[in-house]
């Protein structure tokens, strides 16, 4: 039974990791061109200058992936088809680690994220901020937050204010009349996330807690100086691209736009009359978002659309296909690069950015990326995890093992009485009312 099958829809907190000990941690990234399932050993770790906000070591044991059906941009297109898809993969990571697996932590890219700052303040009256008040000023910012339609997938608050004075990392034993809170909220559509628990429900599994993209990704392929000094992670994916702002070390903005690596693959089977399959061997073997003079007097095959065996494969100049691609890549980072002016938090990314997902793989793409966006560029790919294989290393893999470090972090949150478990699960008495009063006591 899924701990948050009530018509509330309370989203499932994770229970802190305790440093002390060693955990099995199992995660789904449902993406638009593929679904992989991790199953992880963390083992407590000494603190260290590398990754020092880690506090276990991660071992991949076991994974399994597939090509993704019934998902589109992000979007749950068809259940029975990504149902299917999902056994398959868990099945697999079950196989290569030797265990069951009975609940993950999955992520989110569907109900249109939404990325808001709520602000709340009490008064002190000239007294030490004690932890109380802290809670206090916390839990009105999170009140702020709930929204009949919408879930609350992360709250972190990124600084607090004494008496007007903002920066402040930690208030606690500080006097002072007014303590105010700025607190980031990720909420999603609750519709989007009761069908992808469904999904996860009707494959015999229970989802475990969930997981924005765009946190997952940038958790994944930022260093801790980037973390802390404010940097912007773009991840390029099949059908969505998101973007996430991290600033002192946490999470400060998150954007997604409906585009990504397929639209590239759709462009080039329009513009060169040839199957999608042949179309994206062409953009995986040809491709280059960097126009190239050279490319112009070298001819590439296109594999016709037709079954008929007299159809000719057409000859194209390899230039056609790369202003193809150039084309869409262009229009993707431009959208990226005004999403990230409007947001207002263009001066805290400064000049870092870092593309990850599969899509940044396309030769040519930090080139173009430095131009468009005008910042320093690198590719990220996962850190800080030993047992991947190598496919499993790139940019690709970026969010699912984002998925595996997040248990690290989700104590850094903090969530209303109303948006969490507790709202939507009965009493004390059911095993769900029981998981509701541990976390009350918990966090």
């Amino acid at each position: 039974m899924s701990l948050f099958s009530s018509s509330h829809f309370g989203l499932p907190r994770l229970k802190p990791l305790s440093s002390k000990r060693s955990h099995i941690v199992s995660v789904l990234d449902i993406g638009s061109t593929k679904v992989v399932c991790m199953i992880g050993r963390l083992t407590p770790r000494e603190e260290s200058q590398v990754l020092p906000n880690r506090t276990h070591n991660i071992e991949i044991i076991g994974i399994g992936h597939q090509r993704s059906r019934g998902i589109k941009t992000g979007v749950i297109a068809d259940l029975d088809a990504l149902e299917n898809v999902v056994r398959l993969s868990v099945d697999a990571a079950e196989r290569m680690a030797g265990l069951t697996v009975d609940s993950l932590i999955v992520n989110v890219s569907a109900g249109r994220l939404g990325s808001d700052i709520y602000t709340a303040t009490i008064d002190l009256g000239g007294q030490e901020v004690e932890a109380n008040d802290l809670k206090k000023v916390l839990a009105a910012a999170c009140q702020q937050s709930l929204r009949q339609e919408r879930a609350v997938l992360h709250s972190l608050a990124t600084g607090y204010s004494l008496d007007g004075e903002r920066g402040i990392r930690d208030p606690l034993a500080m006097f002072g009349d007014a303590l105010g809170v700025d607190m980031h909220v990720v909420t999603a559509e609750r519709a989007a996330l009761r069908n992808l628990e469904l999904c996860i429900n009707r494959a015999h599994l229970s989802v475990e807690g969930m997981v924005a993209t765009p946190y997952a990704s940038g958790l994944a392929a930022l260093v801790d100086d980037e973390v802390e000094l404010g940097c912007a992670a773009i991840d390029m994916g099949g059908g969505t691209t998101t973007i996430s702002v991290f600033a002192e070390g946490k999470l400060v903005h998150t954007d997604a736009v409906s585009l990504g690596g397929h639209h590239v693959t759709t462009d080039l089977a329009r513009g060169l009359s040839t199957r999608i399959e042949d179309a994206e061997r062409l953009k995986v073997v040809h491709a280059s978002a960097l126009a190239n003079s050279s490319e112009e007097r070298e001819l590439i095959s296109i594999p016709p659309i037709g079954e008929d065996e007299r159809d000719q494969p057409t000859q194209v100049p390899k230039a056609l296909v790369s202003r193809i691609v150039k084309a869409r890549i262009e229009e993707t980072l431009e959208l990226i690069r005004d999403r990230i002016q409007r947001s207002g938090f263009s001066p805290i990314v400064g000049k870092r950015v870092v593309l990850t997902g599969g899509a940044s793989q396309l030769t040519g793409l930090p080139d173009v990326a430095r131009r468009i966006l005008a910042r320093n560029v690198r590719i990220g790919r996962p850190m800080g995890v030993s047992g991947l294989p190598t496919a499993a290393k790139g940019p690709a893999f970026s969010t699912a093992v984002g998925l595996m470090i997040y248990p690290q972090v989700a104590d850094m949150e903090t969530h209303a009485a109303g948006s969490g478990l507790l709202s939507s699960l009965g009493g004390n008495n059911s095993r769900i009312g029981r998981v509701g009063q541990w976390l009350k006591e918990s966090f």
